[in-house]
């Protein structure tokens, strides 16, 4: 599938201003890598390892994974994070999980260890310092789980604090609307996968005209049985930088490809810089 319809690996680069950001960090850069479903089928290993060089050539100060990095199966983890180890960032690594990262029981624990074993931290609704204990970086649980939690970890935040947070899944954006969230990072919708030049993602169009069809007729037909709200409600946000609120949020195109494909949303390695908003 990803020989197929998968398109060339990109570079997104973006500027991100963060109010009350501390001088010392002004200029820092994050890259984002994410949804890699790493499972033999959905990502090459041409693509993972110029993922992963692209990444090193920027020269991070944090490199963070926003999840979904097996698809079923969670035993590929072993051989993936074989490839992680060599990704380079001044502050560590850190990962949060997804959806796909939780299908088995044995799946999260699984998961976390093999990123353990290679000096990866994965958040499960913790709070980490990379960065400095001015500038915390958050990490959820997937919001699908049982265990997606927010409030429990962002009161333990004072509102004066600036932050980064990683949530798998961009909805949850509109649940966080109710904390303060300088940045929040997500992967889960491929970028819609396929995308209309100037229309935007396919999806969008999709589910509109779904409306509009008569829920019998939807019965009948298949194809029309497919409800992508099921994946995602807000896909607006399905790529690419939104404000929600007074929240900013950046939604990265994932590595892996699912069926049928990919158009014009090419895989995405996001390079992002931070700068003191004055």
């Amino acid at each position: 599938m990803h020989l197929l319809l998968s398109g060339p690996l990109e570079v997104e680069r973006l500027t991100v201003k963060i109010a009350d950001l501390p001088v010392s960090l002004d200029g820092i850069k994050l890259v984002q890598l994410s949804d890699f479903h790493y499972d033999g089928l959905r990502l090459s290993e041409e693509m993972l390892e110029k993922a992963i060089a692209l990444s090193n050539e920027a020269e991070p100060d944090l490199v963070v994974l926003t999840g979904d990095y097996v698809t079923d199966d969670p035993s590929p983890i072993r051989q993936l994070v074989l490839r992680l180890k060599h990704l380079q960032s001044r502050a560590g690594i850190y990962a949060i999980l997804g959806n796909h990262d939780l299908r088995y029981r044995s799946s999260k624990a699984e998961v976390i260890g093999a990123f353990n074993s290679i000096g990866i931290k994965v958040l499960w609704n913790e709070i980490a310092y990379p960065l400095g204990k001015e500038f915390p970086l958050v990490g959820l649980a997937d919001y699908w789980s049982r265990e997606f939690d927010p409030k429990s970890v962002m009161n333990q935040l004072d509102a004066a604090t600036p932050r980064i947070v990683l949530s798998h899944n961009p909805d949850t954006a509109a649940i966080l609307q109710q904390w303060r969230v300088d940045l929040q990072l997500s992967g889960h919708t491929h970028g819609g996968q396929i995308v209309l030049p100037g229309l935007g993602p396919l999806v969008i169009h999709y589910q509109r005209l779904l409306s509009k069809v008569p829920r019998k007729l939807q019965r009948l037909v298949p194809m029309l049985r497919l409800d992508c709200s099921k994946v995602m409600r807000h896909w607006e946000w399905a790529q690419g930088f939104h404000t929600v609120a007074q929240n900013q949020l950046y939604v990265n195109r994932g590595l892996g490809t699912y069926p049928p494909g990919r158009l014009f949303c090419n895989p995405e390695v996001s390079v992002i810089t931070l700068r003191k908003r004055i």
